[in-house]
C-alpha cells in the first residue's frame, strides 16, 4: 500500500476547469465515501480550496488507484476521465510525500509561504477523520504534514514574507482605512477576510450569509475586536453594497450569489470586487458595470506572476531543504516500520520454539528440580535473545537507508516465517491524534 497524490490547482489546469471540479462542503462527505468504495482505495483526504483541489489516497496499485480517483473527481465535475487528465497532476510514493509537505508548508501557494493552507490541511483531516475515510497510514502522515509546515515556517520566516490570497485580493482597493465592506459568506474564508480588513485600519464591516446566525457570530467576533460590524439578510446586499467600497465574496456556493442587480448605481464612486470563490461567486456582468473594479482568483494570478512573490531565494532554498530532510526521514521510518511487524513475528516464532523445547525438557526430566528448570529457561532465553537482537536491529537499520531491498520479505523466507504473520501482528487500530 502507498499514497497517491491526484489533484489539480492554478498551477496545472484554468479557473474554469477548477470551478467544475470544486467540490463543496457539502458534498466533501459524499466525495470521500465514493473515494474510500472505490476498488484500489483504502483511505482518502479531499484537500479543496479556492485554487486547489486534491485527492490523497492509499491505494494497492497506481495504476488502479490513479484510476478509481480520477474517475470520482471526473464524476463530480461532470466530465470524462480523459477531458480532465490534461490538467491533473500524479505524485506517488515518495513523491506524493514530497508534494503534500510542500503544499503544507505554502511552496506551492499561488502566493509562496502564505499560511492559510496550513489550517485547510488540518480542516480536510477533521473531515476526512470525522467521515471515516482516515486510518493508520493517513493519520500518521498528516500529524508529521502539520509538524512539517509548521517547522517550515519558523525556521524559514517563510510566513512573515508570504501573504494570503485575501491580502492579494484586497490590495487591489487600495487604502481602505476607514472605509466599509462588505463580505458575502461567513466561512473560514470570510472570517479570514474579516480578519485582514480589520488589520488594514476598515472602518466598518457588514457581513451576509445564507444562514444568518453565522453572519451575526462573525459580526460579533469583529465588534469584539473594536471594528463596528453588523450582520445583513442575503436579500439585503444591494443596500449594504451601497454603502460599501469594497465587496469580498466567498461563499462556497456552486452558482454566483452576486450579480449586477446587487450593484446600485455609483455615481463615480468607486468600488472594488473580490471574488474568491471556487466556482466564482461574482457573474460575470458585473465587471462590465462603471466604476466597478472586480478582482477574481485570475486576476491575483496574474499580478503574481507579473510582480514575482516577495520571497528570497535563500529562504526558499532553506524552506524547500527542509522539505527533503523530513521527506527522507518519513521514508526512513516507514521503511524500518514496514519491516517491524516481521521482526516481531520472527521474535515470537523464537519465543514458541523455546517454549516447545523447554516442555520437551519437562517431558523427558520430570524429576528436575524447579528452581533449576527455571534457570535453565532463563538460560535458553537469553542465549536466544542475543543471538537475535544484533541482526534484528540491523535489518530495521538497512530497511531505513534503502527501499532497494525487501528485508522484510527476506527474515520471512530465512526463518520460514508464515506470511501471515506479520499482517496479523499488524493488523490496524483506531488511529489516535497526537
Amino acid at each position: 500500500m502507498s499514497v497517491l497524490a491526484v489533484g489539480l490547482s492554478h498551477r496545472s489546469a484554468e479557473l474554469s476547469t477548477l470551478e467544475r471540479v470544486a467540490v463543496p462542503a457539502t458534498d466533501v462527505t459524499k466525495v470521500l465515501h465514493e473515494l474510500q468504495q472505490a476498488e484500489h482505495v483504502s483511505e482518502a483526504i479531499l484537500v479543496s480550496t479556492c485554487n486547489r483541489i486534491e485527492v490523497y489516497a492509499v491505494v494497492e496499485t497506481f495504476h488502479g488507484g490513479l484510476n478509481d480517483v480520477s474517475d470520482v473527481l471526473a464524476r463530480q465535475a461532470g466530465m470524462q476521465p480523459a477531458d480532465l487528465y490534461d490538467s491533473l497532476y500524479v505524485h506517488y510514493a515518495g513523491a506524493a510525500i514530497e508534494h503534500l509537505f510542500s503544499v503544507t508548508s505554502g511552496l506551492d501557494s499561488m502566493v509562496v509561504g502564505e499560511t492559510q493552507i496550513l489550517g485547510q490541511i488540518r480542516s480536510s483531516y477533521a473531515t476526512a477523520r470525522e467521515a471515516g475515510t482516515v486510518g493508520r497510514t493517513l493519520h500518521e502522515l498528516i500529524q508529521t504534514t502539520l509538524r512539517v509546515g509548521k517547522r517550515v515556517h519558523t525556521e524559514t520566516g517563510l510566513d512573515q514574507l508570504g501573504a494570503s490570497v485575501v491580502s492579494e485580493a484586497l490590495a487591489a482597493a487600495g487604502d481602505i482605512a476607514g472605509k466599509r465592506a462588505l463580505i458575502v459568506g461567513a466561512g473560514s474564508m470570510g472570517a479570514l477576510t474579516a480578519s485582514h480588513l480589520r488589520k488594514s485600519g476598515i472602518g466598518e464591516i457588514a457581513i451576509a450569509n445564507r444562514t444568518e446566525a453565522r453572519a451575526a457570530r462573525l459580526a460579533a467576533a469583529s465588534v469584539e475586536q473594536g471594528v463596528p460590524a453588523k450582520a445583513v439578510q442575503m436579500s439585503g446586499i444591494a443596500a449594504a453594497v451601497a454603502e460599501a467600497d469594497v465587496v469580498v465574496c466567498c461563499t462556497g456556493a456552486q452558482a454566483a450569489v452576486f450579480a449586477a442587480e446587487h450593484v446600485p448605481a455609483r455615481a463615480g464612486r468607486p468600488l472594488v470586487v473580490c471574488d474568491l470563490g471556487l466556482p466564482r461567486d461574482v457573474d460575470h456582468d458585473v465587471a462590465e458595470l462603471a466604476d466597478v473594479t472586480v478582482v477574481d482568483l485570475e486576476t491575483i494570478q496574474r499580478r503574481m506572476r507579473e510582480a514575482g512573490t516577495p520571497t528570497t531565494e535563500r529562504q526558499t532554498a532553506k524552506a524547500t531543504g527542509i522539505v527533503l530532510d523530513e521527506v527522507r526521514e518519513y521514508l526512513a521510518g516507514q521503511r524500518s516500520a514496514e519491516v517491524t511487524p516481521t521482526v516481531t513475528a520472527l521474535r515470537r516464532r523464537a519465543a514458541e520454539v523455546v517454549d516447545a523445547e523447554l516442555l520437551r525438557l519437562d517431558n523427558r526430566l520430570p524429576d528436575l528440580e524447579a528452581g533449576v528448570r527455571e534457570e535453565v529457561g532463563r538460560t535458553v532465553r537469553r542465549v536466544v535473545d542475543k543471538l537475535l537482537h544484533a541482526p534484528t536491529v540491523r535489518v530495521k537499520q538497512l530497511a531505513a537507508e534503502t527501499a532497494d531491498t525487501d528485508y522484510a520479505n527476506a527474515l520471512r523466507e530465512l526463518f520460514c516465517l508464515d506470511p501471515q504473520a506479520p499482517a496479523a501482528v499488524a493488523s490496524p487500530t483506531t488511529p489516535k491524534d497526537e
